[in-house]
């Protein structure tokens, strides 16, 4: 439960109604595996799907398994990501290195 990403989900969850409207889904992706986002999504009440990616090739696949650094540690990780992709499959916009505030209505408005 990192403080941001938990944000990020609780903060797309209340605007979820109003996006299912306009007939768009929104998903969650962690590396993480089942289970763990069954007990997330239970723990915080989300209602859209948590997708689990625990060999990276979602993540690989878009981009956002990269090299990180923290205090002088370096390893793989998620970047924090988020693509609006179109009902045709291809991506309309994307943010990288999101920052959590704000951020949903950022994608609302996007979709509007």
């Amino acid at each position: 439960d990192p403080p941001g990403g938990t944000q990020e989900a609780c903060d797309f969850q209340p605007r979820r109604p109003r996006l299912t409207r306009r007939d768009t889904v929104v998903l969650g992706l962690s590396i993480l595996d089942e289970a763990s986002k069954a007990r997330f999504a239970e723990k915080h009440g989300l209602t859209f799907p948590l997708l689990a990616d625990p060999d990276h090739e979602v993540a690989a696949t878009y981009g956002v398994w990269q090299e990180k650094s923290r205090y002088g540690r370096t390893y793989m990780g998620i970047v924090r990501t988020t693509y609006l992709v179109g009902s045709d499959g291809r991506v309309v916009e994307r943010w990288d290195n999101v920052k959590v505030d704000g951020h949903a209505d950022a994608v609302a408005a996007a979709i509007r």
